[in-house]
């Protein structure tokens, strides 16, 4: 049984399409300290059978009417990627605190813009980067600080499996489509390179970046065969640790999602799970101090859940942002947009460096 919080806060969803539908919508309803007060839809006829299975108390077609509202007091922006940029601003300057599904935006440029407009604003402002509330990648960034110290080098991969979408089928909600839904000029997913950088890419960068820091830059090279994409990515961190990202998309075998870090202190490896199953990463870390393993015990890793529970505390409590911030959005755009160009030139690339889209 689920028991709410006496205050909660009050949340409107832009947006019923799949990940709505997958993640968020179920997420704010089961969080102890939020209320899915509003949704918003420009789909009449999804945004009815959105109501009639959340019970939000208010829904409405025109997002500028669901800003207007004085009760929603945070947003969380669940659009198609070309959308986020100009929805997030939009909130902002409601006045509202905003969640923005990864990632942040499509161009280095937007992104930064929204970062410095969120800035001076002053409101909470936070990007869905879920597996930062994973506890076996939570445990694994504080073996890190406390055991670890100084770096070596990390290694990162996301392998997206071609089998991977009967388990997803079997344990997300059926999706409803509609054919009224707003949705960006052509099609987003035939262009696959830039699509997997932006899907999948925000989950393998922002992962290597909670657990190794700030990236200087990176030099890319991609192979494409069999109808299957593969990415090595060389990363420099700024601390002068060396890591490894492996993109491959789809693999001919299980969906994989892990890590390796290894430094002075101890090491630390991990398995994610697909986030739909709830389950925590399977985390070891080896402490080179009593030569012990430490092994994270299974605990709550409905991420997104979590993710609201953290974005509404930092809201209503005023505790620490653990999310990923709008500065952490814009590192990692760039450091796609680096990627895609240092595949396009063989040559390394600083993130500084970095502009335009993905």
């Amino acid at each position: 049984m689920i028991v709410k919080d006496v205050r909660c806060l009050r949340v409107g969803v832009l947006g019923c399409g799949p990940i709505a539908q997958a993640a968020h919508l179920e997420a704010v309803r089961k969080a102890r300290n939020a209320e899915l007060y509003a949704i918003c839809d420009v789909a009449d006829e999804l945004r009815e059978r959105m109501k009639a299975v959340h019970q939000p108390r208010v829904s409405y077609r025109e997002y500028e009417v669901m800003l207007a509202d004085p009760e929603v007091e945070a947003v969380i922006i669940a659009t198609a990627d070309a959308f986020h940029v100009e929805a997030a601003r939009a909130a902002i300057e409601a006045g509202k605190h905003v969640l923005v599904e990864k990632p942040l935006g499509i161009s280095v440029e937007s992104c930064r813009e929204l970062r410095d407009i969120a800035a001076r604003a002053g409101i909470v402002a936070q990007v869905g980067n879920n597996r930062r509330f994973d506890p076996g990648i939570a445990f694994a960034r504080r073996f890190i600080t406390e055991e670890i110290g100084t770096r070596i080098s990390i290694k990162v991969w996301y392998h997206d499996s071609l089998y991977r979408y009967t388990m997803t089928d079997n344990l997300q909600p059926i999706p409803i489509a509609s054919e009224s839904s707003r949705r960006p000029p052509g099609n987003p997913k035939a262009d696959r390179r830039r699509y997997y950088l932006l899907t999948h890419g925000s989950h393998l960068v922002d992962t290597a970046r909670w657990l190794g820091g700030p990236i200087a830059g990176v030099r890319a090279r991609r192979l494409e065969r069999f109808d299957a994409f593969c990415w090595f990515i060389s990363v420099d961190y700024e601390d002068g640790t060396l890591g490894h990202l492996d993109l491959q998309i789809p693999v001919r075998g299980d969906f994989q999602e892990g890590f390796q870090v290894f430094g002075e202190g101890g090491s630390v490896e991990g398995r994610v799970h697909l986030p739909w199953f709830h389950k925590s990463s399977d985390v070891e870390g080896f402490s080179a101090r009593d030569r012990q393993y430490r092994r994270v015990l299974g605990e709550d890793a409905h991420t997104y859940k979590l993710q609201v529970e953290g974005f509404a505390a930092t809201i209503l409590a005023e505790k620490p942002l653990v999310g990923a911030t709008f500065d952490d959005g814009l590192a990692a755009v760039q450091t796609l947009v680096a990627i895609a160009r240092s595949v396009e030139t063989g040559e390394f690339v600083r993130l500084a460096d970095a502009i335009g889209e993905v």
